[in-house]
């Protein structure tokens, strides 16, 4: 395959600035940013979330899960970036590595200046070359396999969003236009390689992983799949066992026999209720110096506010500019600064903003970008132990919420059914999209076909045998958190978590068949669970205690009959091996 050239446009490049040089540019051609009260850089993003809606792979053929571009209008805005680059002048350029070992692909990274930002957080994630390769690859020029080229401010008006993201994998290059969120840059390459990784007979997966020292003095590696806010990020980073050891918080890659490479040389993690309490590891790498923060809330004097909802009038005056030039309406903006447009008629009982009034709600969708060089007692990531636990997590909330707390699957194709299905709920940066969701794998950068991903993971499952599949749920039971306020319903705190993964890497747990489902769940009335029981309320365990015990036994009979129907119909939609179809019903 021909290496993408690293360098393709005749303008000046800043070559492989430092950190401190990144954020000078930043602070000086980066638009809506702020410098901490730690000199790290705040942006305040027109974008809150990544854009699938505007994210398009150049081809005619319908062989892929994403929509496509006719090549000639892919031609057309590409070579309209490129007139944008020329006129521009200047480009940051990024060489590293995704991946270390056998997992290594180099790729570079080029932003026009107005992405110095994302520059600085894309340099943090990447792998130096000296960490890649040898000292005679080091002398030679760089051959990277993978391209992305960043324009941030090119707007595209006759485009839906005036954006777009244009992937190009008969030349591995991704092309981001008019966005200005960091997720972009991130998962422009991280989509590439999981088309990359998948022909080499990998599979690219959403998931955090880390390596546990179990009371045996075994040390496996544990992968956590979740999709965003789930808890995919604090569960990596949560103790179990004697030893715990981060190895990667979003994105791993699975090869045969449970051997796996990671992708990413940091952390991006949602900062949305972050403290020291809860999450002391990523809490105190997010308020450091090094790292780079996303729409984060900061205080007038620049210190962190991770738990900010509802702005009062003073905080929107005093960020009057920022928000209107990430999108408020600047009438609006006045309207509530002046104290025409009361709070308790624009946000409802469970914070949702009406249209047009997003900006009086800080997003929840704030993200810090550290180095794993700031996260203490990491593990090697030239040795990572062999996988020998698999999860996936579901945030299950609202009324029929009624996924125990932690699942045991009694095959590897019940769990594949249950990898494929992602299921969760939603979460959005405006907050504005509720209700449950799946995802094939909880991947949304799987490019080809989804259902090829329960293909490869039979395949792969095939060679590790003794791996323990499982599901945790993260949410609630019976509710969400208006609910769990009133006594309505429970949640399932992250020292709940940690209990139910202590347990279940103890391998002491006595398990119990679901007789609606087929997989296990904790026996919660066995004297070997005794110890679990009390960390952990026997209703989370057992949801159906719960609607029993509140008069609601039809409500759990109703969501048993709903789930198998919805999960049914979401395997088959992507040609799911009906083997796989079966063991996940019952």
């Amino acid at each position: 395959m021909a290496t993408a050239d690293p360098r393709p446009f005749d303008v000046e490049y800043i070559e492989n600035p430092s950190q401190g040089e990144l954020r000078k540019l930043a602070l000086e051609h980066t638009p809506c940013v702020q410098k901490t009260a730690v000199g790290s850089i705040n942006k305040v993003t027109r974008n809150k979330a990544r854009m699938a809606k505007y994210t398009y792979i150049i081809d005619t053929e319908d062989r892929w899960s994403h929509q496509l571009i006719d090549p000639d209008k892919a031609r057309g805005l590409i070579e309209r970036q490129a007139k944008y680059i020329a006129e521009k002048g200047k480009l940051i350029a990024i060489d590293g590595y995704s991946g270390l070992g056998n997992g290594a692909f180099g790729t570079t990274w080029l932003y026009t200046l107005e992405g110095a930002n994302i520059a600085g957080m894309q340099q943090i994630l990447a792998f130096p070359r000296s960490d890649a390769e040898s000292e005679a690859q080091l002398s030679q020029p760089f051959h990277p396999t993978f391209r992305l080229i960043y324009t941030p401010d090119l707007m595209l008006d006759d485009m839906p969003g005036r954006q777009a993201i244009i992937v190009d994998m008969e030349n591995w290059t991704t092309y981001v236009m008019g966005a200005d969120y960091f997720g972009e840059s991130k998962k422009g390459v991280l989509r590439m390689l999981n088309h990359f990784v998948y022909k080499k007979g990998g599979l690219v997966l959403h998931a955090g992983a880390k390596a546990v020292t179990a009371t045996s003095g075994d040390t496996v590696t544990m992968t956590i799949m979740g999709l965003s806010g789930t808890g995919k990020t604090t569960t990596t980073f949560s103790k179990q066992g004697d030893l715990t050891e981060p190895i990667q918080d979003d994105m791993v890659t699975l090869w045969p026999h449970g051997a796996l490479t990671i992708t990413e040389n940091g952390c991006f993690a949602k900062t949305d209720g972050l403290s020291l309490e809860t999450e002391p590891v990523l809490y105190q790498a997010t308020i450091g110096p090094e790292a780079w923060v996303e729409n984060v809330f900061l205080e007038a004097d620049g210190s962190f506010h991770f738990t900010k909802s509802v702005l009062s009038t003073e905080e929107v005056s005093r960020l009057r500019d920022i928000l209107i030039a990430t999108g408020a309406d600047a009438a609006k903006v006045d309207q509530y600064i002046a104290g025409d447009a009361k709070i308790d008629d624009l946000v409802d009982s469970h914070g949702i903003p009406a249209d047009g009034w997003d900006f009086v709600v800080w997003t929840q969708n704030g993200r810090s970008i550290v180095p794993l060089s700031s996260i203490p007692e990491a593990a090697d990531l030239q040795q990572i132990p062999q996988v020998k636990s698999m999860g996936i997590l579901n945030r299950d909330e609202g009324y029929d919420a009624a996924t125990p707390g932690i699942i045991r699957f009694t095959s590897p194709e019940q769990a594949a059914g249950y990898f494929m299905l992602g299921e969760t709920s939603k979460t959005s940066a405006a907050g504005k999209e509720r209700g449950k969701t799946r995802s094939p794998f909880t991947q949304p950068f799987f490019p080809a076909k989804h259902g090829l991903q329960a293909k490869r993971f039979a395949e792969l499952a095939a060679t590790m045998p003794g791996v323990t599949m499982w599901l945790m749920n993260t949410g609630y039971i019976g509710g969400e958190a208006n609910d769990a306020k009133e006594g309505k319903a429970l949640n399932i705190k992250i020292t709940h978590s940690s209990a139910m993964l202590e347990a279940l890497l103890s391998e002491k747990i006595k398990w119990k068949k679901d007789p609606d489902f087929g997989y296990e769940i904790v026996d919660v009335d066995a004297p070997e669970n005794a110890a679990l029981v009390e960390k952990v309320p026997v209703e989370i365990l057992n949801p159906q205690r719960f609607y029993d015990a509140r008069g609601r036994h039809s409500d759990y009979e109703q969501w048993v009959s709903h789930m198998k129907q919805a999960r049914t119909e979401f395997l088959k939609k992507f040609d799911v091996a009906d083997a796989i179809v079966a063991a996940t019903m019952n």
